[in-house]
């Protein structure tokens, strides 16, 4: 049973999410995607605090934590190095600063 129920708000997330990005405006969503950059900062905090979990823990643990983390940071820095590279595209050609 609660593996049923797991996957309905599994199902439920994936459709609401899908709805509420297909509505944004392309003019708030670089401000939307770096808000959701910091979020995923937290994500990361979260998954280092996962793999130092000390000695008490099991392996699997600090091995599922160490893989939190190299996905939170390759979330954090590819949404960043996104954000950048939208932003650069309202910069006017010869302006490089």
């Amino acid at each position: 049973m609660e593996a049923i129920f797991l996957g309905l708000i599994l199902l439920l997330s994936i459709f609401l999410g899908f709805e509420l990005i297909s509505k944004v405006p392309a003019t708030i969503h670089t401000p939307l995607m770096s808000g959701a950059n910091a979020i995923s900062g937290i994500t990361l905090v979260g998954a280092l605090l996962a793999a130092g979990a000390g000695a008490a823990s099991p392996r699997l643990a600090i091995l599922l934590g160490v893989i939190a983390v190299a996905f939170a940071t390759i979330n954090v820095v590819g949404g960043y190095l996104v954000t950048d590279r939208m932003l650069g595209m309202f910069k006017k050609r010869g302006d490089k600063g």
